[in-house]
């Protein structure tokens, strides 16, 4: 933990020593690399269109990314507390940058598996450290913008994205350039800002995985885990399938639709953690596994009835285009007898 003697020490940064601006700035710094998880979502039509890439193949490439980060997270989620968090961002970032240059070229599903690897890498490295630095520097606040930061840069990225895709031209290249150019920038000003934590040897032994639970939260660790994955299992459901499944269940086929629905579920996210930041954890827990399991079974069944709806319009469709058929020779027949 540093003090903000130790921010001020450092006169060639002191122009963004202010703990405010250094809180925007890794919070904008988090948002971008949020977004550019999410990026991808709205892409994946076109992806499947001209690599021919299948259902479970977008599948595995989300799961490239959320491995990678796991495994970023198992191993360098400590790396910034003996580096300092500057030069873990900064390679952070690095990183995302070429993850960005890979999806830019990427030819074939294989490119895009390497690109969100290189990504889930980037973003596990960038989340520990971004949220240790905000912590140093706001201790009340910290855990809040941290939430908030997450989501809303999915928020953003997804919308953004989907917007881009929809309205914007070449849309596969300047998703990734828009990100790459904001990378960069990020970089330019973390590069100028002073470090927050107390370095110290040891860098090596830390990247070695080690996962410790304390013996009181093992119990609330094990009740919890289901709820958990479930939450985050839809989330990984909706950023790389809800995009397809709401153009088959509805016929809109503007990304920005599948773009909306899936902004719904993370910007929900972030209303949920503002407003209920004064209610105890168990209550909010009372109400939020039911309303998850409710928001599944609505999606579920909002899906089945718009099928339904679809296959009976075809139905009606070609009935009808039958009908027209034999109404349209009618006339003809009783003539053709007559001759």
């Amino acid at each position: 933990m540093t003090t903000r003697t130790t921010w001020l020490r450092q006169e060639p940064r002191a122009s963004l020593a202010n703990p405010a601006t250094m809180i925007v700035v890794a919070m904008i710094t988090a948002m971008t690399f949020s977004a550019s998880g999410a990026a991808p979502t709205p892409l994946y039509h076109l992806y499947q269109e001209h690599f021919g890439l299948t259902p479970a193949l977008v599948t595995i490439i989300f799961a490239a990314y959320v491995l990678c980060l796991l495994l970023a997270l198992l191993t360098t989620g400590a790396l910034s507390d003996y580096v300092g968090r500057r030069p873990t961002v900064l390679g952070a970032l690095m990183l995302n940058i070429i993850a960005m240059v890979l999806f830019i070229n990427a030819g074939s599903g294989a490119a895009l598996i390497a690109g969100r690897a290189v990504q889930g890498f980037a973003t596990g490295v960038a989340t520990a450290a971004l949220g240790a630095a905000i912590l140093d520097v706001d201790q009340r606040r910290g855990p809040v913008l941290n939430s908030v930061t997450v989501f809303a840069g999915l928020t953003v990225g997804t919308l953004g994205a989907a917007t881009l895709v929809t309205f914007a031209p070449d849309p596969a290249q300047l998703v990734y350039v828009v990100l790459l150019t904001l990378s960069g920038i990020e970089a330019l000003l973390i590069w100028h800002m002073p470090e927050t934590a107390q370095t110290k040897p040891g860098a090596l032994t830390s990247l070695r995985p080690h996962v410790s639970i304390p013996i009181q939260a093992r119990q609330t660790l094990a009740q919890l885990t289901p709820v958990t994955f479930a939450s985050w299992a839809l989330g990984g459901f909706y950023f790389s399938l809800m995009p397809a499944l709401v153009r088959v269940a509805t016929g809109a086929t503007l990304p920005i639709v599948g773009g909306l629905v899936v902004a719904a579920l993370t910007f929900s996210s972030v209303i949920a953690v503002l407003s209920l930041l004064s209610i105890p954890a168990d209550r909010v827990l009372l109400g939020a596994i039911p309303a998850l399991a409710l928001g599944v079974a609505i999606t579920l069944g909002g899906v089945h009835a718009q099928v339904r709806r679809l296959h009976a319009a075809r139905h009606n469709g070609f009935r009808c285009g039958i009908r027209r058929r034999v109404l349209w020779h009618a006339p003809n027949r009783p003539a053709a007898r007559q001759g």
